[in-house]
């Protein structure tokens, strides 16, 4: 199989590009590396079938050859990063995802759309179903993001409709591991990072904020699961192990052994509450739930951080 990943050098694309070699996959790694990083893509690139193409995929893209599936994953997806290119956010989000969807049309592949958990903005269901529809506030700072991934929803489902592309729709909660970015502004690798640095630990609001946090190769297996299946509508992917910010700064510095305090600062404007997957879907089409409990999946992130600390 010849298999297209977009957004390819990020955090999760990284590990979908090397779990695709390892199944015998040629990959095509498609991205413009705004937020990813060729550091990541360091182990795959003198593979044997691997391709790395520099380009945004906002701009349509011609490949040749034949083309099995397309897997849509360029976005910035941290909120520092989506604040700091609002509007490269929603292009990818838009144009990228409908010149990935041109692409799988024109070369009959099966579709995968990376899409997010914040498309139920700040839920007042919990936990949040996939027939939620969200609470979301289309002007605020986070709209750029969150809009962007509920209008690549709607037009993945459109050809899917229209056209008979072979689409799937994942919706992702928060998912760590190794290759996440110490800067990257999410709460795992700030805590991680502020730890093992000696600084104290920035709790935004009262840490009463809720999130679940699910080790990158369980979501990269239930990723592969829902390409090969038959099932268009959004699939949850997440662990609903839900903890609250600050037991889990309280978690990190227990890990790390780092002596420092707890600082805490404003919540940002429309921060989520709570963030808990229902898997219940995940469970019956996929057979799939998250195997990496959070001990072992925080032990092996911060021996990750540990390194590149270290230089």
């Amino acid at each position: 199989m010849r298999t297209l990943i977009t957004g390819g050098g990020g955090f999760i694309g990284s590990h979908l590009c090397e779990r695709f070699l390892d199944e015998g996959h040629e990959v095509i790694c498609v991205d413009n590396f705004i937020t990813g990083s060729l550091e990541n893509l360091d182990p795959l690139r003198h593979r044997p079938g691997f391709t790395l193409i520099g380009h945004d995929i906002s701009h349509p893209l011609e490949v040749p050859g034949p083309i099995d599936n397309v897997l849509h994953f360029a976005s910035p997806a941290s909120p520092t990063d989506y604040l700091n290119y609002p509007i490269q956010t929603l292009k990818v989000g838009s144009l990228g995802t409908h010149n990935t969807l041109g692409l799988a049309k024109a070369k009959k592949a099966r579709y995968l759309l990376a899409s997010t958990s914040e498309v139920y903005g700040d839920p007042e269901q919990h936990p949040q179903r996939e027939e939620y529809w969200g609470n979301v506030n289309p002007i605020g700072v986070r709209g750029c993001y969150d809009e962007a991934k509920r209008f690549a929803e709607a037009i993945t489902m459109a050809y899917h409709r229209a056209h008979g592309v072979n689409t799937h729709i994942v919706r992702i909660f928060n998912t760590y591991g190794p290759r996440m970015r110490l800067d990257d502004g999410r709460v795992l690798p700030n805590f991680m990072g502020q730890a093992l640095r000696g600084e104290p630990l920035t709790v935004y609001g009262d840490g009463s904020q809720t999130r679940s946090f699910c080790y990158v190769s369980d979501l990269v297996e239930g990723i592969v699961r829902l390409l090969f299946t038959d099932y268009h509508e959004p699939v949850n992917l997440g662990n609903p192990a839900e903890i609250t910010i600050l037991q889990f700064a309280e978690e990190i510095r227990a890990l790390t052994g780092a002596k420092v305090p707890i600082v805490f600062k404003p919540l940002p404007a429309d921060d989520p509450k709570v963030r808990q997957p229902d898997i219940t879907k995940a469970r019956r089409l996929l057979g799939w739930e998250p195997k990496v409990d959070r001990h072992e999946g925080l032990r092996l992130t911060m021996e990750y951080f540990q390194r590149k600390l270290r230089g």
